[in-house]
């Protein structure tokens, strides 16, 4: 889908998802010390980012539709936190390395192609000890899954998660959740 596309879907009063963040999102992060900046890659209506804010987190929302944004800006205002949205193409967005305590990417899917070169982006901008949580529908979705995308071309496995090269963040590598 393109940009015009998520504005459309996301242009009604209501929003799309719930206001809560996404569960895998929350049972990961939970436990993890807020210390600094964080960025929400694909944030959307800024669920996860708002609540990460409410945290403690210093968050960048980076979503390409800016409709979602500004539900996300509507959203933190109304939970009293604050966000820096910002409007990009996340196959052309960069950050200065180690730029971020924490880069959350969470049910962002696109061809392998684009979407590994969004991972390997988002692994550079984070910092040494920092994290990087991508959650999203495995490539056995279709047969064994729940929900999500059905294209398996826009579908992946932990394996092809990126490295993490010599930064050596907290958490980094490829995990599946229990019974999926």
């Amino acid at each position: 889908m393109e940009a015009a596309d998520w504005d459309q879907r996301y242009r009604g009063s209501e929003l799309v998802w719930r206001a809560e963040p996404n569960r895998f999102v929350e049972e990961e992060l939970r436990d993890l010390r807020p210390s600094g900046r964080a960025v929400d890659l694909a944030a959307g209506e800024g669920r996860n980012a708002v609540w990460l804010a409410e945290r403690g987190w210093e968050v960048d929302a980076v979503d390409f539709s800016g409709v979602a944004l500004e539900k996300a800006e509507r959203l933190a205002a109304d939970r009293g936190v604050r966000l820096r949205t910002v409007r990009a193409d996340l196959t052309a967005w960069t950050a200065q390395p180690s730029t971020y305590g924490l880069a959350l990417i969470s049910c962002l899917h696109l061809p392998w192609p684009r979407m590994a070169r969004v991972l390997t982006r988002a692994a550079d901008c984070v910092r040494t000890g920092g994290t990087l949580l991508l959650v999203g529908h495995d490539a056995a979705n279709p047969a064994r899954g729940h929900g999500g995308p059905q294209d398996p071309g826009v579908l992946y496995t932990p394996e092809q998660s990126p490295t993490c090269g010599d930064r050596s963040p907290t958490s980094c590598g490829p995990r599946r959740s229990p019974g999926r």
